[in-house]
């Protein structure tokens, strides 16, 4: 499994770098879960990323295909490898296929090499959005690499609150069948890395656990580094 954390700003990017993140992801929790951060920060974030994968969300989404795509755009061009958006306000598979198609449109244009994730979440039926099982084989016709699945409302809940390890195992398998990639996330702790392990996602993302519990402090090395070793360890 991958490691991607998410700093808020250049420090926290270092933190994670020199704490071991396979890839770093650059948001802003001020706006939401998958809250964008600005050109700029990406910018200053893919600097300090070096060889480091960079990550960028570009938003928890309503039905707005071409604002989403210029906001792909503009993370692709900025810097970041993957342009990940949420489907917070998505709830058909019509309207789904459509942004997600031409985000990937918008995305692979610029540089066939970047990669889109397409965020469900784990929550959906509280948040009212589409069922994040319905994304690998929407992902697949859209072109997408990575589906993901994280928390649309941060209030300290996790993904395993709300899904069972069979459903999450599902998800990941369903991902692999239509060709894509499994990133799972949301409220993840220390304590759920043996479930991890065993539901095999291709990238686990993080944040408040690296931080100490809260979200809203700051990430720190030493919590990077035990994360790391916890997935590394047979």
């Amino acid at each position: 499994m991958k490691l991607l954390v998410s700093p808020i700003n250049v420090e926290e990017a270092k933190t994670c770098k020199s704490g071991g993140a396979d890839i770093i992801d650059v948001k802003n929790p001020k706006e939401g879960s998958l809250g964008a951060n600005f050109p700029w920060m990406i910018r200053d974030v893919k600097n300090v990323a070096g060889i480091v994968p960079l990550s960028a969300t570009i938003g928890d989404f309503n039905y707005k295909p071409g604002t989403a795509s210029l906001a792909a755009l503009g993370a692709a061009v900025a810097g970041a490898d993957y342009i990940k958006v949420g489907l917070f306000d998505i709830q058909t598979r019509e309207q789904a296929l459509d942004m997600l198609t031409n985000i990937v449109r918008s995305v692979k244009e610029y540089d066939k090499n970047k990669k889109v994730v397409a965020s469900g979440y784990s929550d959906y039926k509280r948040i009212n959005s589409i069922s994040p099982f319905e994304l690998p084989s929407i992902g697949e016709k859209a072109g997408v690499d990575v589906v993901m699945m994280d928390t649309g409302i941060k209030d300290g809940r996790s993904t395993f609150e709300f899904l069972t390890e069979e459903e999450l195992k599902d998800f990941v398998s369903s991902s692999r069948d239509h060709g894509l990639q499994a990133a799972l996330a949301g409220t993840i702790k220390f304590e759920d890395i043996p479930a991890l392990k065993r539901i095999s996602p291709d990238i686990i993302g993080v944040r408040g656990c690296v931080c100490g519990g809260d979200r809203n402090s700051s990430i720190r090395k030493d919590l990077v580094e035990k994360l790391r070793a916890l997935i590394n360890r047979k």
